[in-house]
């Protein structure tokens, strides 16, 4: 009442309604932010995935384990690692809850986002950049696919080394090459005054390994699956490996480029990816 009559409006009919709801915070999933595990330690954000109606997004699995809790920069109640590999691998996924919004976003170049439209691998000598919570965006080059590194709590297999530098912090966020997703922090050496060393887990093993769909700028359908060698149909949703054989409209193809396919990227449309055979 001391409001309305502050306002002028007393006896025009002006009211207050008083809601069951509370308000509550929203925030998007940007790639590259801040989250923080168990309320102490802090790692990055990767790209926001959806497991059927779950949104969440993708990060490194050293980071935390399976049922941890997580927050947000604004400390905010954020989700649940829903899985966690490492050491082996290094990747893990967080089911977030109502109040975050899985967004094809990563912050990038002083704080301007840029949208991942797909997965596809990029080759070795291709240049490829990196999002932090720490050090923020930083660039270099693709050295070797398929390597491996040593940590004290053990063996990665299967990371990719760059020439991008990181440091603490960093962990679980986002490489890109041009608007592709191509990984997620693993560690590395050095820092982002000297120069390093970095290695990143793929984003396409992550998919597969955990039934994930990457959130893009375009959307895509269907659901992703685990994939062999046999000849399968192409479906959009599903990771397809480097060598993978499936038929599209009665024509047999070999995938040349690792990613998860999308409608608009059918065999017959995207020569880069698949060749027939």
């Amino acid at each position: 009442n001391s409001f309305i009559k502050s306002a002028g409006v007393q006896g025009e009919g002006v009211g207050v309604q008083v809601s069951a709801q509370r308000p509550r915070l929203l925030a998007d999933l940007v790639g590259g932010e801040a989250y923080y595990i168990e309320s102490t330690a802090r790692c990055s954000i990767g790209f926001s995935v959806t497991k059927d109606q779950q949104q969440g997004f993708a990060s490194a699995g050293h980071c935390g384990s399976e049922g941890d809790s997580t927050s947000g920069s604004n400390m905010a109640a954020q989700g649940t690692f829903e899985a966690s590999t490492f050491p082996g691998k290094d990747m893990s996924w967080v089911g977030v809850n109502s109040n975050w919004t899985a967004t094809a976003d990563v912050e990038g170049e002083d704080g301007e986002r840029t949208q991942v439209t797909g997965s596809v691998q990029a080759l070795v000598g291709a240049s490829i950049c990196r999002s932090g919570s720490t050090t923020g965006w930083h660039c270099g080059t693709i050295e070797q696919h398929d390597t491996s590194v040593s940590y004290s709590e053990g063996t990665v297999d299967g990371v990719t080394e760059t020439t991008v530098c990181a440091e603490p912090g960093d962990s679980g966020g986002p490489y890109l090459s041009g608007s592709q997703a191509q990984g997620v922090t693993s560690g590395g050496s050095g820092d982002c005054t000297d120069g390093g060393t970095t290695f990143y887990q793929p984003i396409n093993p992550i998919l597969s390994e955990f039934g994930l769909v990457l959130k893009t700028a375009t959307a895509q359908n269907g659901a992703p699956a685990p994939q062999d060698n046999g000849a399968a149909t192409w479906a959009a949703g599903r990771v397809y490996e480097v060598g993978t054989t499936v038929t599209h409209a009665g024509v047999r193809y070999q995938c040349l480029q690792s990613h998860q396919a999308q409608g608009r990227w059918s065999p017959v449309a995207t020569p880069a990816l698949w060749q027939k055979v």
